[in-house]
């Protein structure tokens, strides 16, 4: 089994999360199977069945996050070119094809968040921008087509 890189602050968040489902959503799913247990005939109580397939559903993702923090390595004060788009730079890119400009931070697949920009560097565009230095064109193929990016500035 291998390691990935994470960011400080994506570790904290996912820490966080496995801290908060094992402390307090555990205890609130206990008290509500306790509540529906007080019902009566669980065979045909709805809300038991619900409060256990929510249990069920919480201890699956406790045992994702840990195993996905057992896999992963803070990054904390690795020598990563700062000139170049490796993993944690925010790269401002602009749509060759379009003249869109953009911006991405490349993080691990566990942070890669599209909506705030976030991308996996194992993703295809990550994996074509890799490597990059400011002013150079990365051409990268994705499943809609070709793109075509300038990188304009990359910022850490």
């Amino acid at each position: 089994m291998g390691f990935s890189y994470i960011s400080r602050e994506g570790y904290e968040k996912l820490r966080k999360e496995l801290d908060y489902l094992t402390r307090v959503k555990r205890k609130e799913i206990a008290k509500d199977i306790e509540t529906a247990r007080s019902h009566g005939d669980l065979r045909e109580n709805a809300e038991y069945d619900a409060a256990k397939e929510m249990q069920a559903m919480n201890e699956i993702r406790i045992a994702q996050l840990t195993q996905q923090l057992s896999t992963l390595h803070v990054m904390d004060g690795l020598d990563i070119p700062e000139d170049k788009v490796y993993l944690g730079a925010t790269v401002h890119l602009k749509d060759l094809i379009s003249g869109e400009e953009m911006v991405y931070t490349l993080v691990s697949e566990a942070e890669s968040d599209f909506l705030q920009n976030k991308i996996s560097v194992t993703s295809p565009i990550g994996r074509g921008l890799l490597g990059k230095s400011e002013n150079e064109t990365a051409e990268i193929q994705v499943p809609a087509g070709l793109l075509k990016y300038q990188v304009l500035k990359i910022t850490r």
